[in-house]
């Protein structure tokens, strides 16, 4: 600026033309045009400099930098430069900027990475300069574009080297090569246009710089990365860098199961506990007995503040881990493969600890070991414990204190049982299926929560207990029953639950207990059903008696100490000799049992582990035990002949099994699993198999027996299936896999599952417009399509599932005209660009469309008329929907990462819509006809940064959840809804840097009126319209927990009136609220148990003599 004010000064004007005055005339007309063009290049000059300070974050090179200069001091960049990133992507910019590399960037910036992608901070002539080199530094993840001309540009070599130096330098960081019309091997060895750019290079560079060149892409070339040919889809690629991307930044949450009432109190105080802040390794312990929630805590705990670590890993079961021979480093194996996000097996403790001390102990993680008892010694799985990176945590839960004394210094959380009202809430949730009991059993229950002394496992199990049972007569006697039993004798009260089943039912039981938790139903169902049991019912039994959950995916999931209750009723049938039990799923009792050729006709199930045995199996060790039914073995030997034994085995499970018997003639077999083992055409038992899996084979697939009804097949080559007339379910998967045609005429088939088959959907490949008789699609007279036939092959019209997943070359899909009763259609990672008319598929429910990113029409959609569910989620170039007026019958609507997608038509249309997602839909403005749908319960509207307004709110009269963030344009919503019992999100308070700032509340009064949890986060714009208008919290009758948080000093006063008559508050929290004087009377609020007041210059807080529930009064900073 200084050069343009002299330039543009009288001063310099008249000056110079008083010195010019003086020249010859034909001279000075000369001047003067010198003059002008030097005073014209200089304001160009000092203009670009300035303004090149506001930049795009690119790292490309071009040629014209090639110069070799000084190493420069900090460029005016580098001060405006953000402090942090978290990925560097390094690309020759005349290769890729405008094409890969532009469309990666967007998609890491559109989930808010922050990304080096810098195009202006160099100048011509200069080394890599200093923001070049913070950036590399602070990024942790490092995606190098290796073009054609890559190795041409001295900047990108020069980065690579920093890059490679980086990662052997510090842990956490990671190398995601990505080969661009390239060959990984033409990187690595330095061949073809790598070589010649070399080559060059050692004309200009001396010997020492070309060597660190080589090594460096030697290095990096040797990474598994992506390799993107012509004929790949980009997009793919691209959605498969992200994923990698997001889950080393972020990590993976945790699941919850099941939620405690009032866990937000458990989760502060363990944040609290944990001192984040601290440059110390801190070890928390959850401390207290089975039930009490300490699971559940623990990941509560962890979905909160694991992005504030490096690395982070959840360790389940870790008493059941810890039980094992292996023990040790099979934790170990957990441990590092879990931080590293690889597998990575670990042959010995050392080496266990040896790596955890070089690759993990360097970073900042997060470490949480969940059920950790008296075996469990720290320096055993981790070595001491002063060698972790400060700022590390551990988190343990434990039934026993002593356990602690072996991690870093540590505190106790001990959560206490549930106060009664919370006890009766979920109590009376499982009980009655409502918040609180009807009046003529409000006595009865109070009694009953008595019994379980506030352990939430004991109230959902008595509460299913009495589920449905309106005869009072059977609530006092179960009352009697439990008022036998001490409190502390927690599996003798859950045991009664046990003894109320029936006989068929306490075997499902123990077989879930002992050997099914985290496997899907659907196999052992079919070994019950076969031995005359009746799984439908009797699961259905067990979770309604809370014994068992079965998850979104049909996964059994069982409480740890109804796990233990079973297992432990399993040891009371012989507590002296283990093989006289009916189950076995202990390694060493089962050796014991195998090598001494003991066992009874009584057991029933066994596994059994041969990992590490120097012994073979034969037909002696299972001459006894001719009840069982399901076997397991991995990595054994199983040798001779095994005729007449086992007759009433029903599953049969061989994996990594170097040898299998000559003849296993079990006639009742109906499940046989073999991995990794060699297949035998001449079993007699193959002849009565209903389920099928043959993976991992290397050789040709026998005949298959015709009795199959699910078949899971991993080979290049599939068999005969034309004699399969019952198969109901298949599922085919291997790159190199060829459809059989005669896939098209099993008659019985429901479910098909496509995946990862690469070329081999050729045989399904037809006309975009097939589904319409003898339709030709306009694409198909385009030059360069496929030429296609209107009689391609259908798919079996008995279909009511089909999956087609990670398919990228499929452009255009099979034909589904003929499949009337196809319910539910899955689409992912395929390649695609439009979706043909799905009008025929008349009975289709279910359509979910993940990561097409080629498609650009979804107009097939339009006229599915019994379509309930519908996600569309990743279509990167997808600009609008059909009009969804049709889709009358549509119940949970989904539109996820569609950034080009700018309007919905016909939502207001959709009379049954209960659940609307929309999220990361960045070019749409509105959502036109939101206030039409009167059925709409869940409202989810994220990261839809053009969205400016919302139509009034009033007539959702069934919403009870609302959810809005960030939404950067939307200044308001509007609306009376009486139904809102959940809003939250719209600041997340657990990061405040990182809150998404509103500059007035968006929510009048008559909104927030039935809301029972608030918390907002304000900054000081306009905040006397912050949270409710005019301050009016009175209005929020029924409120349990408030929190305010306001991120910079306000000008304006806050008194927070109204908030005197929130008589139902438990939990108030207010911080950084700069010009809050006065507190009025809390008097009233008789059931607050917290109150944190922080950072707030009070100087009078009413009414806390009257607070008799008040637990923890916190206040700090409050100067006055």
């Amino acid at each position: 600026m200084r050069y343009l004010e002299l330039l543009t000064s009288r001063r310099f004007g008249f000056s110079l033309i008083r010195f010019l005055g003086d020249m010859d005339q034909q001279i000075w007309s000369l001047f003067r045009a010198v003059a002008l063009l030097f005073f014209s290049l200089g304001i160009i000059f000092i203009l670009w400099k300035k303004c090149s300070k506001i930049s795009v974050h690119y790292s490309s090179r071009s040629e014209s930098w090639a110069e070799q200069q000084p190493l420069p001091g900090p460029s005016l960049s580098d001060s405006v430069l953000p402090m942090e990133y978290e990925v560097f992507l390094s690309f020759r910019g005349p290769d890729v900027r405008t094409t890969f590399a532009d469309f990666l960037y967007s998609v890491l910036d559109r989930s808010k990475i922050r990304t080096f992608f810098d195009n202006e901070e160099i100048r011509k002539g200069e080394k890599i300069s200093t923001s070049i080199l913070k950036a590399i530094g602070e990024s942790k993840v490092y995606i190098p574009i290796f073009s054609l001309n890559y190795a041409s540009s001295k900047w990108c070599l020069q980065e690579l080297v920093e890059i490679v130096k980086c990662c052997k330098q510090r842990e956490g960081h990671l190398i995601l090569p990505i080969f661009y019309l390239v060959e990984p091997e033409a990187v690595r060895h330095q061949q073809g246009t790598y070589g010649k750019a070399l080559e060059q290079h050692s004309k200009k560079y001396d010997t020492e710089t070309i060597k660190a060149w080589k090594e460096a892409l030697q290095e990096a070339g040797q990474i598994k990365g992506w390799h993107v040919t012509e004929s790949d889809g980009q997009g793919a690629v691209v959605n498969k860098v992200f994923s990698e991307v997001w889950s080393h930044l972020i990590g993976h949450y945790m699941v919850m199961t099941d939620e405690l009432i009032g866990i937000d109190v458990h989760v502060e105080r363990m944040t609290e506990l944990l001192m984040l802040d601290r440059e110390d390794v801190q070890a928390i312990g959850i401390h207290g007995m089975g039930g009490i929630g300490k699971t559940t805590i623990a990941k509560a705990v962890y979905n909160k503040i694991c992005a504030q670590f490096d690395h982070c890993c959840f360790m389940e079961d870790v008493r059941e881990t810890m039980s094992r021979m292996d023990g040790i480093v099979t934790l170990q194996s957990k441990i590092i493969s879990s931080i590293l996000r690889q597998d990575h097996k670990v042959q010995d403790t050392n080496e266990g600890i040896r790596i955890i001390n070089q690759r993990i102990c360097k970073c900042k993680f997060l470490i949480i070991l969940d059920g950790v008892d008296h075996k469990f010694k720290f320096d055993k799985v981790f070595g001491k414990p002063n060698i972790f990176f400060a700022k590390s945590r551990f988190i343990v839960t434990t039934r026993d204190e002593r356990v602690m004394e072996f991690f870093p210094p540590y505190k106790l959380y001990k959560p206490e049982e549930m106060g009664k009202d919370h006890s009766l809430q979920l109590f009376s949730r499982h009980a009655f299926g409502m918040d609180y009991p009807p009046k003529d059993y409000i006595a009865l229950s109070k009694e009953f929560v008595e019994v379980a002394s506030g352990l939430p496992l004991a109230l959902k199990v008595i509460g299913s207990l009495l589920f449905r049972r309106n005869d009072k007569s059977f609530w006092k006697a179960k009352q009697k029953q439990f008022k036998d039993i001490l409190p502390s004798e927690v599996q003798e009260t859950l045991k009664i639950s046990y003894l109320e089943l029936t006989y068929e039912e306490k075997q499902i039981f123990l077989d879930i207990a002992c050997f099914f938790i985290g496997e899907e139903k659907e196999q052992p169902s079919y070994m019950w059903s076969d031995c005359g049991f009746h799984p439908e019912v009797t699961i259905n039994t067990l979770v309604l008696r809370s014994l068992i959950k079965v998850h979104a995916e049909n996964k059994f999931w069982m409480h740890d100490y109804i796990r233990d209750l079973g297992r432990a009723i399993v040891r009371e049938e012989d507590f002296q000799y283990p093989w006289k039990r009916s189950r076995i799923w202990s390694k060493e009792d089962a050796l014991d049992m195998l090598t001494d050729e003991k066992g009874t006709d009584r057991l029933e199930v066994l596994t059994v582990d041969m990992d590490g045995e120097n012994f073979e199996l034969t037909k002696k060790e299972f001459q006894k035990l001719s009840g069982l039914r399901y076997l397991q073995v991995r990595s054994g030997r199983l040798t001779g002949d095994f005729k007449k034994i086992l007759p009433n085995l029903r599953w049969l499970q061989l994996h990594e099994c170097s040898s299998i018997p000559i003849d296993f003639n079990v006639k009742k077999l109906v499940i046989l699993d073999l991995m990794s083992c060699p297949v035998r055409d001449d079993w007699k038992s193959w002849d009565s198999i209903k389920i099928l899996h043959l993976t991992g084979l290397e050789i040709e697939v026998p005949e298959l027996p015709s009795s199959l009804k699910r078949l899971s097949l991993s080979s290049p080559k599939v068999p005969n299936l034309l004699e399969l007339k019952d198969l109901e379910k298949l599922w085919l998967s291997c790159d190199t896999l060829e459809i059989p045609w005669d896939l098209f005429k099993l008659s019985n088939l429901k479910d098909l599952s496509l995946m990862q088959v690469g070329n081999g959907m050729d045989a399904l490949v037809l006309d975009h417009e097939s589904t319409k008789p003898n339709g030709q699609s306009r694409y198909s007279r385009e030059p360069g399509m496929r030429t296609l036939i209107s009689s391609s092959p259908t798919l079996p019209s008995s279909l009511s599932t089909l999956s087609i997943c990670g398919c990228q070359p499929l452009e255009r899909l099979p034909n589904l005209a003929n499949l009337s009763n196809l319910m539910t259609l899955y689409l992912s990672h395929i390649g695609v660009c439009e979706i043909p008319d799905l009008g025929e598929l008349r009975m289709l429910e279910k359509f979910h469309l993940w990561d097409a990113s080629n498609l650009i029409n979804l107009d097939g959609l339009a006229h599915v008329e019994l379509l309930e569910e519908l996600s569309v989620n990743g279509c990167d170039v997808l600009r609008k929907l059909p009009s969804l007026s049709n889709l009358t019958k549509l119940r949970e609507l989904k539109i996820i990462d569609c950034p080009f997608l700018s309007e919905i038509q016909g939502l207001g249309e959709l009379e049954d819509l209960s659940f609307l997602l929309i999220k990361g839909c960045n070019q749409l403005t509105g959502v036109m006809g939101l206030d039409k749908l009167e059925s709409l319960q869940q409202l989810v509207i994220t990261d839809c940064t053009s969205i400016k307004e919302l139509p009034d709110l009033s007539a959702l009269k069934h919403l009870w959840k609302l959810r809005i963030t960030g939404c950067n344009e939307l200044t308001e919503v509007t609306g009376t809804m009486v139904g809102v019992r959940t809003m939250y999100d719209f600041s997340p308070d657990q990061d405040l840097n990182e809150a998404a700032r509103w500059r007035r509340s968006m929510f009048p009064p008559s909104l927030l009126s039935p809301v029972q949890a608030l918390r907002l986060c304000y900054e000081n714009t306009d905040i006397y319209c912050c949270c409710l208008w005019h301050h009016d919290y009175g209005r929020l009758e029924v409120l349990r927990l408030l929190r305010l948080h306001v991120l910079l000093d306000a000008s304006n006063p806050i008194n927070l009136d109204g908030i005197e008559h929130l008589e139902l508050l438990e939990e108030l929290i207010v911080r950084g609220c700069g010009v809050l004087r006065k507190l009025l009377s809390l008097s009233n609020s008789t059931e607050l148990m917290k109150l944190k007041i922080i950072d707030c210059p009070l100087s009078e807080i009413q009414g806390l003599d009257k607070l008799e529930s008040l637990r923890a009064l916190v206040i700090i900073d409050c100067k006055t």
